[in-house]
């Protein structure tokens, strides 16, 4: 009996040792706009803390959005707003999401660097996004088919980019869809004849960052609003966020935090 006891003991006591030399770990999942972000302040946070670790996965917003849902995640990644649709059903799955506003990014439109087109309106991208213009010559470029590359619907970039640009109106049936910025990018980068558009972290000197009615995807531009494909970034977390989840949004915002936002190319808010 007494041996019994004293094992017992022993397994509680190694119980414990081991569970508080346990790392921490915090779970990210999420849009691809949102992912250069993640990536840089967990690194970092995890350097300040190495007790804790983050995972950071992309996916999509609609993809981290779900996962919150479903309790895979601790911060859903989101370059939307969460719809009503998708409020209700996580209230209704015991999830109470709680956005926190983490950057500011532009929604730039990139072509070749081959491509002479240096401009191009709100109303020629809505129509060459909805099929009514297919030429390049038809908005004074040369006589060249347009390859138009869109986000998937998935994705909260082509969620933003329908409401901001096309009025929700159907993106072109022809439309190339891809499931992030980077391939986005990379492919126009490979195709001279080529539309797209990606989250402001994501420009190049191997793309062209074309003006929108004369205005630029630049930080000034998008802080003041005046360019008009600008947008909010969030993470979304189940309720008020406590312990190690506080720690690392507390670092984000904090003024080292936001620092790194501008070092990703995307806007901060300090």
């Amino acid at each position: 009996m007494k041996a019994t006891l004293r094992m017992l003991i022993v397994s509680l006591i190694m119980g414990n040792l081991l569970l508080a030399g346990a790392s921490e770990k915090i779970r990210m999942e999420g849009s691809t706009t949102v992912l250069p972000i993640a990536q840089m302040t967990a690194e970092e946070f995890m350097n300040i803390n190495p007790d804790i670790k983050i995972s950071v996965q992309g996916g999509g917003s609609g993809v981290g959005i779900a996962a919150l849902m479903a309790g895979t995640c601790d911060i859903a990644n989101a370059s939307r707003a969460m719809k009503d649709a998708e409020i209700k059903t996580a209230i209704a799955k015991g999830i109470d999401p709680v956005a926190h506003l983490v950057a500011m990014d532009g929604i730039a439109i990139i072509v070749h660097p081959s491509n002479k087109i240096n401009n191009l309106t709100r109303e020629a991208i809505k129509k060459i996004y909805t099929g009514k213009i297919s030429n390049w010559k038809e908005v004074g470029g040369a006589d060249q088919k347009i390859v138009v590359l869109s986000r998937d619907v998935a994705s909260g970039t082509y969620e933003a980019f329908n409401k901001l640009a096309l009025d929700e109106q159907k993106v072109r049936k022809d439309a190339l869809l891809n499931a992030s910025n980077k391939t986005i990018a990379t492919a126009i980068e490979k195709t001279p004849g080529g539309i797209g558009y990606v989250g402001i972290g994501y420009l190049s000197t191997r793309v062209k960052n074309i003006t929108v009615d004369g205005v630029k995807c630049t930080r000034e531009n998008v802080l003041s609003r005046k360019y008009l494909y600008s947008r909010p970034l969030f993470m979304y977390t189940n309720g008020k966020p406590t312990g190690q989840v506080k720690r690392y949004l507390d670092f984000l915002l904090s003024k080292a935090g936001q620092q790194m936002v501008d070092e990703a190319g995307y806007v901060g808010l300090k």
